[in-house]
């Protein structure tokens, strides 16, 4: 990549984490417990969203999304940039597959149902999408996307003794569960990596 290239992209990722980063602490001083664990990782979640203006790629409904708000940050406006209603997509039954599948995992240490039904529905959206699940998910790294599944799906991180990549681990386990062959998950043909994680296709 030309240095004049690669010094834009630099300069466009630091706007779009300062934007994002802004947007997290606009939520988080709106919410009583800004301290809770998945308070902070709400508003992770959906700062990097709403900076981007892709609170669609959450995969929540308004009342959803708008309830998570009120749980979590009660004094912020409510977040209308999302339809009543989810149109399907062709991957629905893998979203609806994995989101079960992470709820069948939700640790204990869950604040509510709500949140868990919240957080799987957010992760099992993100494997649509044609990146690393730390960049679909508007983190910061693979870190980030451990730590959240450590604190909300502990046995299933025990099972990944590999360091196999998060989406790919998550496509894969939720089809043995089902006693199939592992395919990848949607969104991995559009990664950068696609061949890395699957050599034989």
């Amino acid at each position: 990549m030309p240095e004049s290239m690669r010094q834009g992209a630099i300069g466009m990722t630091a706007d779009s984490n300062h934007a994002r980063d802004a947007e997290v602490a606009r939520l988080l001083d709106h919410a009583p417990q800004r301290n809770a664990a998945d308070t902070i990782m709400f508003a992770r979640l959906i700062g990097a969203k709403l900076a981007s203006g892709e609170l669609l790629h959450l995969g929540l409904t308004r009342a959803a999304l708008d309830a998570l708000r009120a749980r979590h940050f009660t004094e912020a406006a409510p977040l209308r940039a999302v339809p009543e209603h989810i149109t399907a997509s062709e991957h629905q039954p893998f979203v609806d597959a994995l989101r079960a599948f992470l709820l069948h995992h939700e640790s204990s240490l869950a604040a509510t149902d709500a949140d868990a039904q919240c957080l799987a529905t957010i992760i099992a959206t993100a494997c649509l999408r044609p990146d690393h699940l730390w960049r679909d998910l508007g983190l910061d790294g693979r870190d980030d996307v451990t730590a959240i599944l450590t604190r909300h799906y502990p046995q299933l991180v025990a099972r990944n003794t590999d360091n196999t990549r998060w989406k790919k681990f998550l496509a894969r386990e939720r089809a043995l569960s089902e006693g199939r062959a592992p395919v990848p998950a949607p969104g991995c043909p559009g990664c950068e990596d696609y061949a890395f994680c699957y050599p034989s296709r």
